[in-house]
C-alpha cells in the first residue's frame, strides 16, 4: 500500500506563508484574544493570547482556519521580546479538513528565550501519503512559570496552497481513504464468512486486499483444509519477498571475522586511535590515514583491497608529500564516488596542545608544510587526495583556512558525510582548537559545495558562555555521531559530549528546509542505548537503518567517572520517516551453536574507524582504544588519557606534568582489523514455524475426525518433525498437544465416536524418545539460529478481533452472525465446515500473517476498534 501512495507523486513546490483566521479557541483572559497572534509585535505586552485558566484546570485551545486548503508544513511561534513566566512551554498540534476529526501533527516544546521557533509539521501519513489540511488546532499543555497562564504571542504558518498541486493532493488522498475504508470492510466480511458480498466488492471495485499467494493461503488452508499446498504457499511467500519486511523486523546477531591481510612487507597499519577511513565502494578499497599511536600524532596513509584482502602503504608520512597534511588525529575523510576524491578536515596534532616547557618547539612544529613555509598554528586545513585520474596518489590544499572563507574554524572530533550526487558535503560540531583549553568551543553546522567552492553556515553554535537564549536547536557537541540519508536528505546527528555531560539526544536535519527536529531529547529512556562519547555510526539508507558501535559511557551523563563496558551491544536504529522517531534493537552477539568452539569477537573499544559497504551489506572496524589497567607512573611514557580531548584520548594529565597523578591507566591501542555481517532470521526458519503452525491445526482435525493411533503417529512424525526440540516455548506446546488428543472425541476405525483414552506412562513413552535432529542450513548466512525471537506485541498483528474463539477456549456467541457455510464456498468441493471449524482456521490465518510484510496483506486493525474509537461511530 506504501508503494502505492508514493507512486506519481506530483512535484512538490516552494513553501511560502499561509493567511489564516481565527476559527475558535476555549475561554481568554481580559483583553489577551486570540486575534492578536496574528500580529507580530514582540514588543507589545498586550499582543498575546492567553488562556483565563491555569492548566491542567481546563482544557485550553486555538483553532486556525487557512484561508484554503492547503498542505500545512511547519508553524512559527514569535515571542516577547524578554523573557515572560507565561510564555508557552509544552504544547501540541492538530491537524485536519475539519474540526471534528483532527490527528496531531507535532508535540514540542518552545524554550523561554526571545528567538523565534519553527517546527515542521507532519504533513505526510505512514503510508507515506501527502494529505491536505484546512483546520489548525493549538492546544497548549503548560507555561514556563508555575501558576502562570499561558500565552501565545504571534503565530505563522507555512505551506502550499497552489490550487492544482493541492487539488491533486487532495483527489489522491481521498482515493487513499477510500481504499482504505474498503479494505477494512473487505477483511471483516471475510472474517464473518459472509464471502459472497466480499467478492462482489472485489469483482466491482479495483481493491487489492493482499498478495495473490496470501489469497490462495486462505483458500486453500482456511476454506479446503489443503494442508499440503498451504505449507508449500510459504515457499512460494519466501520467493516472492513476502518475509522481508518480517525478518528485517527481528532481532540480528553479529558475525565478526578478523581480517589478517598485510601487505607486501608484512606490514598492517600500526596501533592507533582517533584515525580517519573511508571507502571506495566501487572498487572495494578502504584508505586509512593518521590517528594517536599514544606517544605521537600519524601521518601514514594506507589503502586496503577488499578483494585481494591485502595492505598497501600509500605513504609512510604525508608530511613530505606535497600539500600533503601534517601528522593528526580526530580528523574526518570522506570519499567522492563521483570523482574518486577523498576529502580531509580537522586535526588535533602534537603541537594543538602546548606544554609550557614546549610552547615554542610545538608551535613551530603544528604548522610546518614540505615548502617550508607555516601557516599560525590553528589555520584549518582542508585537503582533497585524488585516488584516480591524471592526477591519481596527488593531494591539493584547497584552503589555507576555512574560517577565512566562511567554513569551519580548526576542529576535532566532528563529523562530515557527502551528498555525493548533489556534490556538498556537511559539517558537524566538533571542538574548536585555539589554543585556550580553558573553556570549551564548539562549531557548527556547514556545507560545502564542491562545484562552487563555498561554504556555508547553516546552523550556527555559539559560545557557552552566550545566554541560552540564543541556542540553536542541535545543542553544541563533540565527539558525536552523523549520518546521511541520501534518498530523503536527512541527516540524523546524535550522542557526543558536551563540556562534562554526555549526551542522549538525537535530532533529523531536514537539509532542504533547513529545519531540525528533535527526535529523541532522551533515546536511553526509549530503549536505546546509554549516552555516550566517540562511538560510531553508519547508515543504510536502503533499509532505513542506522548500526551503533560501542563507546565511551557513564553510569549517570553528568558523572565524571567513565567507562567502557565489557559487555557493550551495538545498537540498530530503524525507521519508516526520518522525522518521526524510530524504534531501537540490541545487535545481539554471534549464537554459539551446540557443542562449537566460541566465537572471536572484537574488544569492546572507543575512538575506532567503521566504514560500511551498503552493496555487500558488510561494517569494516579498525583499531581504537580498548582501556587498560592501572600501573606505575614511571613506567609510562605519555600514556595518561581520558575522555577530555577527543577520539586520541588525551587528557590534560598530558597537557601538564606537573599535574600527573602517580597512578594512572595504562591505555591498550589497538591494530586489528574486522568486518562484521549481520545475521537475521532464515526463510528457512519462517517456513518451519509456519509449518509447525499449519500441522497443529491438522493434528487438531485428526483428534476429531480420526483413529487416535492415526492422529498420534502424525504428532510423532510429521509435527515433531518440524518442533526445535532446543526451545522450551515450542516443546511445552508439542507436549500439550497430547493432552488435546485424549480429552476429544475421535472416530474409531468402526465409525463410532468415543472419547480416545491411554495409560498416561505409554503416552509420555511415545513422545520421550529422541526426535529426529532436523538438518540445518551449515551456512551462518542461512540460519544463525534454531529459532526466531519473540516479537513485540505491538509487532504482532491484532488477531484478537477476527477470532471468535476465547483465550479460555470459551466460544462467543453472536446473535448477529450465524457464520454457517457461504455460498461462495461450494465451490471449493469440500465438506461443509461447521462455524467452529471456520474460526479455528481463520485464527491459524490470522496468526501465520505475523509473516507477512505489510505490503502483502490485511490490514491491521478491525472496523470494530471504530465503535471505542474517540471520534469513532
Amino acid at each position: 500500500m506504501s508503494a502505492w501512495a508514493s507512486s506519481s507523486q506530483p512535484t512538490m513546490p516552494p513553501a511560502q506563508a499561509m493567511t489564516y483566521s481565527i476559527a475558535g479557541c476555549s475561554e481568554h483572559s481580559g483583553n489577551y484574544v486570540p486575534e492578536n497572534i496574528q500580529v507580530d509585535m514582540p514588543q507589545d505586552p498586550s499582543s498575546r493570547w492567553s488562556g483565563a485558566q491555569q492548566l491542567p484546570t481546563a482544557k485550553q485551545w486555538i483553532m486556525l482556519k487557512l484561508e484554503t486548503l492547503s498542505v500545512v508544513k511547519s508553524i512559527t511561534f514569535g515571542k516577547f521580546h524578554r523573557k515572560h513566566p507565561c510564555n508557552m512551554r509544552e504544547f501540541r498540534v492538530y491537524v485536519g479538513l475539519n474540526p471534528h476529526h483532527m490527528v496531531q501533527a507535532l508535540h514540542a516544546q518552545l524554550k523561554d528565550d526571545t528567538i523565534y521557533e519553527t517546527f515542521p509539521l507532519d504533513y505526510v501519513n505512514s503510508e507515506g501519503m501527502c494529505f491536505p489540511t484546512r483546520f489548525i488546532k493549538i492546544v497548549p499543555v503548560s507555561a514556563h512559570g508555575l501558576s502562570f497562564h499561558i500565552s501565545i504571542w504571534y503565530v505563522s504558518v507555512s505551506g502550499i496552497s497552489d490550487p492544482s498541486y493541492v487539488d491533486n493532493i487532495r483527489s489522491r488522498y481521498e482515493e487513499y481513504r477510500e481504499m482504505v475504508v474498503l479494505r477494512h470492510v473487505l477483511k471483516h466480511l471475510r472474517q464473518r464468512r459472509m464471502l459472497t458480498p466480499y467478492q462482489n466488492i472485489l469483482a466491482r471495485s479495483n481493491i487489492q486486499l493482499e498478495h495473490p499467494i496470501v489469497t490462495d493461503l486462505h483458500s486453500s488452508l482456511v476454506l479446503q483444509g489443503n494442508w499440503t499446498d498451504s505449507e508449500s504457499l510459504f515457499s512460494d511467500a519466501s520467493s516472492a519477498g513476502l518475509f522481508d519486511a518480517y525478518i528485517q523486523s527481528c532481532q540480528p546477531h553479529s558475525q565478526w571475522k578478523r581480517l589478517h591481510g598485510v601487505d607486501a612487507d608484512g606490514d598492517v597499519p600500526s596501533k592507533r586511535g582517533g584515525h580517519a577511513m573511508a571507502l571506495d565502494p566501487e572498487n572495494g578499497r578502504i584508505y586509512l590515514l593518521g590517528g594517536w599511536d599514544g606517544q605521537k600524532s600519524l601521518d601514514d596513509f594506507w589503502v586496503y583491497d577488499v578483494n585481494a584482502e591485502r595492505w598497501r602503504v600509500i605513504s609512510h608520512s604525508t608530511s613530505l608529500e606535497k600539500n600533503g597534511p601534517i601528522a593528526r588525529s580526530c580528523h574526518k575523510m570522506v570519499y567522492d564516488t563521483k570523482s574518486g576524491c577523498i576529502y580531509l578536515l580537522g586535526r588535533l596534532g602534537d603541537g594543538d596542545i602546548p606544554k609550557p616547557d614546549e610552547h615554542q618547539e610545538l608551535l613551530r612544529r603544528a604548522g610546518e608544510i614540505p615548502d617550508g613555509s607555516r601557516p599560525s598554528a590553528y589555520c584549518s586545513e582542508f585537503y582533497r587526495y585524488h585516488t584516480r585520474g591524471l592526477d591519481a596518489g596527488k593531494w591539493d590544499l584547497l584552503f589555507f583556512d576555512t574560517a577565512s572563507f566562511g567554513g569551519p574554524p580548526l576542529i576535532f572530533d566532528h563529523q562530515m558525510v557527502m551528498d555525493c550526487e548533489a556534490q556538498i558535503l556537511y559539517v558537524s560540531g566538533g571542538g574548536v582548537v585555539d589554543g585556550d583549553w580553558d573553556s570549551a568551543k564548539y562549531s557548527g553546522m556547514y556545507s560545502y559545495n564542491v562545484r562552487t567552492s563555498k561554504w556555508k553556515l547553516l546552523q550556527p553554535q555559539p559560545a557557552l558562555s552566550m545566554s541560552s537564549a540564543a541556542q540553536p536547536p542541535i545543542s553544541p557537541r563533540f565527539g558525536h555521531s552523523m549520518v546521511l540519508d541520501q534518498k530523503t536528505h536527512t541527516l540524523f546527528i546524535f550522542a557526543g559530549q558536551r563540556e562534562e555531560k554526555y549526551l542522549s539526544d538525537m535530532y533529523a536535519y531536514d537539509i532542504v528546509s533547513n529545519t531540525v527536529t528533535e527526535l529523541f531529547s532522551n533515546f536511553s529512556a526509549s530503549g536505546g542505548p546509554d549516552a555516550c562519547f566517540t562511538q560510531r555510526a553508519i547508515i543504510d539508507s536502503r533499509l532505513k537503518e542506522i548500526y551503533v558501535f560501542s563507546g565511551l559511557t557513564r553510569q549517570q551523563p553528568t558523572c565524571a567517572l567513565t567507562s567502557l563496558r565489557a559487555d557493550t551491544p551495538s545498537w540498530i536504529y530503524q525507521y519508516t520517516h526520518p522525522s518521526k522517531p524510530g524504534k531501537w534493537t540490541q545487535i545481539l552477539p554471534q549464537a554459539i551453536q551446540e557443542g562449537g568452539e566460541p566465537v572471536e569477537v572484537p574488544l569492546p573499544r572507543y575512538a575506532h574507524q567503521v566504514v560500511y559497504d551498503e552493496k555487500m551489506k558488510r561494517v569494516f572496524m579498525h583499531g581504537g582504544n580498548a582501556g587498560g589497567v592501572g600501573a606505575p607512573a614511571e613506567e609510562m611514557k605519555a600514556e595518561a588519557e581520558g575522555e577530555g580531548s577527543g577520539d586520541d584520548d588525551r587528557s590534560d594529565d598530558d597537557r601538564d606534568d606537573d599535574e600527573r597523578p602517580k597512578k594512572v591507566l595504562m591505555e591498550t591501542r589497538l591494530d586489528d582489523f574486522w568486518t562484521m555481517k549481520l545475521l537475521r532470521a532464515a526463510p528457512e526458519e519462517i517456513i518451519r514455524r509456519a509449518k509447525y503452525q499449519i500441522r497443529q491445526q491438522q493434528f487438531r482435525e485428526m483428534c476429531e475426525e480420526q483413529p487416535a493411533v492415526k492422529a498420534l503417529r502424525f504428532l510423532r512424525t510429521e509435527v515433531s518433525a518440524v518442533v526445535d526440540h532446543t526451545n522450551p516455548e515450542e516443546t511445552c506446546i508439542f507436549r500439550a498437544l497430547l493432552g488435546h488428543l485424549f480429552s476429544t472425541p475421535v472416530t474409531t476405525d468402526d465409525g463410532f465416536t468415543e472419547c480416545a483414552s491411554a495409560p498416561k506412562e505409554t503416552a509420555t513413552d511415545f513422545l520421550e524418545e529422541p526426535p529426529k535432529k532436523r538438518s540445518r542450513p551449515n551456512t551462518p548466512d542461512e540460519a544463525w539460529t534454531s529459532r526466531l525471537d519473540d516479537e513485540d506485541d505491538d509487532e504482532t498483528p491484532d488477531v484478537s478481533t477476527s477470532v471468535l474463539i476465547t483465550s479460555s477456549g470459551q466460544k462467543r456467541r453472536h446473535v448477529v452472525l450465524s457464520m454457517e457455510e457461504d455460498p461462495k464456498e461450494r465451490d471449493a468441493s469440500t465438506k461443509p465446515l461447521s462455524p467452529e471449524r471456520f474460526r479455528q482456521r481463520t485464527e491459524v490465518f490470522e496468526s501465520l500473517l505475523q509473516f507477512i510484510g505489510e505490503d502483502g496483506k490485511q490490514p491491521m486493525g478491525s472496523l470494530l476498534d471504530m465503535v471505542d474509537a474517540e471520534d469513532g461511530i
